[in-house]
């Protein structure tokens, strides 16, 4: 067996490995279209190999150079729609699928010109660097988050576009691609070529899995820090973005406050409506939460009935305005499965990060000022370090002090 041909078979077993992963990827996360696209794209790259290995053997070879090709070329078209599904880019399937016929007629057209003709070898050649350019477009286009990774993978589809280019170079140098195509895979130039494509292939493929195994296992922790019920932040998550937030703020030099909120009598609901009611308001308050929410604003569901929301750049004057509005506002938000007259209200704790002060220090105050709030009566806001001065509710301790609802 030549060097090529070995290394063909290499390339076979490599191709299977690589479609296999991709497999694997795309049944842990079936919404992973591009790992399916990538499957069959290594899959289809198996039979390029197995018809390269097989062409010595054959009487006349030409039309199976040809099939090979083509092969070879709808393999790379396939590979780009994954590329497409992966950076949410239409695959110019159009373009791709006239410009695979309108190559593969030619080479089928050039087999006629001597062997060693630049014009055959790039007529074989440079179709592959064109699809790796279209690649490289769909990556470019897609990529609107400037992702290091995607940069890298950019750059080696170049690089792999420009080695396809230089291959006709490259045969010269190394005395050509043999007298016909039965003879090819004895030749130096052959295993060079096999070479520099399976690093290439490889160098691509194990690229495109790190990026969708990294954005499968962020999509899969960042699932885990929702709560099921709201589709707000869980405990968890809300702390470790808060904790992340605070020391961008602390950097920037600039403000952030924490609103905690409560649903006033939740018990109660449950109990008099039945617990679907009770899930009913915490849904609807989470969809106010988003609604009301800016860019930028954190929010989450730490405990039954409870809910914080961290706002960056925002002083505790401010805070204090968003929890009013957001107080009065769902106080007057008819619910689902409730009585129309029923209406469910909310009472908030606001506090402002002092210097030097932890997250978790602020997170007391707020909840000691939202203790405050229901303790006067609920359905009110209250802001902490004040609220102890005014325990009857009837100062400075509260942006508003209104009658609660229940």
């Amino acid at each position: 067996m030549s060097g090529a041909s070995f290394i063909l078979s290499i390339n076979i077993a490599v191709a299977g490995l690589l479609a296999a992963a991709f497999m694997a990827v795309a049944a842990y996360d079936g919404r992973r279209l591009a790992a399916r696209w990538m499957a069959a794209a290594y899959l289809i790259g198996m039979g390029y190999y197995i018809v390269e290995l097989a062409i010595p053997t054959l009487h006349d070879a030409i039309p199976a150079v040809v099939v090979a090709f083509a092969v070879l070329l709808v393999a790379t078209a396939v590979f780009n729609a994954g590329l497409a599904a992966k950076y949410a880019v239409t695959t110019p399937w159009l373009t791709m699928l006239a410009f695979v016929a309108a190559a593969t007629v030619t080479v089928a057209i050039v087999q006629d010109l001597p062997r060693q003709s630049p014009a055959r070898m790039m007529a074989y050649q440079f179709p592959y660097a064109v699809m790796q350019l279209i690649g490289l477009a769909i990556v470019w286009v897609g990529n609107r988050k400037r992702d290091p990774l995607a940069r890298l993978l950019m750059t080696v589809l170049a690089l792999s576009a420009a080695q396809f280019v230089s291959k006709p170079f490259l045969a010269a140098a190394l005395g050509g691609w043999g007298a016909n195509p039965q003879s090819y895979n004895g030749t130096v130039y052959a295993m060079v070529s096999q070479s520099l494509g399976t690093v290439f292939a490889v160098a691509i493929a194990l690229l495109i899995l790190v990026i969708l195994v990294r954005d499968a296992l962020g999509e899969a922790s960042a699932r885990s820090e929702i709560d099921a019920l709201s589709g707000l932040l869980n405990r968890g998550g809300f702390e470790r973005q808060a904790e992340t937030v605070l020391l961008r703020a602390a950097r920037h030099g600039m403000p952030v406050s924490l609103v905690l909120t409560d649903l006033d009598h939740f018990k109660a609901v449950n109990d008099t409506y039945g617990h679907a009611s009770g899930d009913r308001v915490i849904e609807s308050f989470a969809a106010f939460l988003r609604e009301t929410g800016v860019s930028g604003h954190i929010a989450g569901r730490i405990g039954g009935e409870e809910f914080a929301v961290l706002l960056p750049g925002t002083n505790l004057a401010a805070a204090r305005l968003f929890a009013e509005g957001t107080r009065s506002s769902f106080g007057a938000l008819p619910i689902d499965s409730l009585p129309l007259n029923h209406r469910c209200t909310a009472s908030f704790g606001v506090a402002e990060l002092q210097p030097l002060e932890s997250f978790r220090d602020m997170m007391r105050r707020a909840d000691a000022a939202l203790y405050e709030a229901k303790k006067a009566g609920r359905d009110q806001v209250r802001i902490a370090g004040e609220a102890s001065a005014f325990p009857n509710g009837n100062g400075n301790g509260a942006s508003r002090s209104v009658s609660g609802t229940g």
